[in-house]
């Protein structure tokens, strides 16, 4: 089952160099500029759970023959993303997108088709290196799929079978939308407060308002959900609220990162689309319009400096 991921950055360089070290049909499609890079150096990953460095297959243009292609770009390259692999897309051929947030769902099934897009998210902590290597930062790896339709059931199947090849032990998900649903919640808790308070979960709740104000962040979060006919179990919101209010956490979103290296940011994706949400089911969400605002002006100044 040939595999095309679209670019070899953090995400899509991460698992698609596991899947190409098990010997899966894997080719990455990137500009000339890496497909240059990638001839020279080969992949490169350092990982606590083991390097990597590969001789791998790249295109620089999009051709048919695959019957999965792998989308890991920022939500803000979409459009983009889609061009590229637009004369790679046939009747074979299903999308597996693993993009932060849910917007992106309804743009690739209306260039592609609802049936051709299945659900898909990781949770994963990597950077691509000023050298192009890709760095694995702690040892999470995980990677969910599953089919958003009855037509895409068996394929999500077979998909899944060729990704546990990497040895990353990727899960199938009969209830996609809400796994998504759960990722969104916890990304905009996340990013909304590590990126308005400019700081790691320890400081922020080791602050005199900190945790309470964590804690309603998410709770904003949770009410968008289950206004939205995805409402988080309780397990979920436990495991949530433990992780954002952890004592001594140096844990940051990826968000932040980009902020303190001055680049752009997902925020009208996570943030900005949550907060849509929140208006239009009347949920009130006082504390993300403040961090949305926060971010709004980070683009401003950025764009203007």
């Amino acid at each position: 089952m040939p595999m095309l991921i679209l670019g070899a950055g953090a995400v899509g360089g991460y698992f698609g160099a596991r899947l190409a070290a098990a010997n899966v049909d894997v080719t990455f499609l990137v500009r000339p500029a890496r497909a240059a890079v990638l001839a020279r150096d080969g992949l490169v990953v350092h990982s606590p759970l083991g390097d990597l460095k590969l001789s791998v297959s790249t295109l620089t243009h999009a051709r048919p023959g695959f019957e999965v292609i792998l989308i890991a770009c920022k939500a803000f390259d979409l459009n983009a993303a889609i061009s590229a692999i637009a004369p790679a897309v046939t009747e074979d051929t299903v999308v597996l997108p693993l993009l932060n947030g849910l917007r992106h769902l309804e743009v690739l099934d209306a260039a592609f088709g609802r049936d051709r897009v299945l659900g898909g998210l990781c949770h994963i902590g990597v950077t691509l290196t000023d050298t192009g290597e890709v760095l694995h930062l702690n040892a999470t790896q995980h990677l969910t799929l599953g089919p958003r339709s009855e037509k895409q059931a068996q394929r999500a199947v077979q998909i899944h079978a060729m990704l546990a090849r990497g040895g990353f032990g990727p899960e199938l998900s009969s209830h996609i939308e809400q796994s998504m649903w759960d990722k969104f919640v916890l990304l905009t808790a996340y990013a909304a407060m590590t990126c308005l308070m400019r700081g790691p979960v320890g400081a922020i709740v080791a602050a005199d308002e900190g945790e309470a104000l964590m804690r309603e962040m998410l709770a904003e979060c949770v009410a968008v959900a289950s206004a939205s006919g995805y409402a988080p179990d309780s397990k979920f919101i436990a495991e949530t609220q433990a992780f954002l209010t952890q004592r001594g956490s140096q844990g940051t979103a990826s968000m932040l990162r980009d902020i303190q290296r001055a680049a752009h940011t997902e925020h009208e994706h996570i943030l900005g689309d949550m907060l849509a949400r929140a208006r239009s089911a009347g949920v009130p969400a006082p504390i993300l319009r403040i961090a949305n605002a926060h971010l709004q002006t980070y683009e401003i100044e950025r764009l203007q400096g």
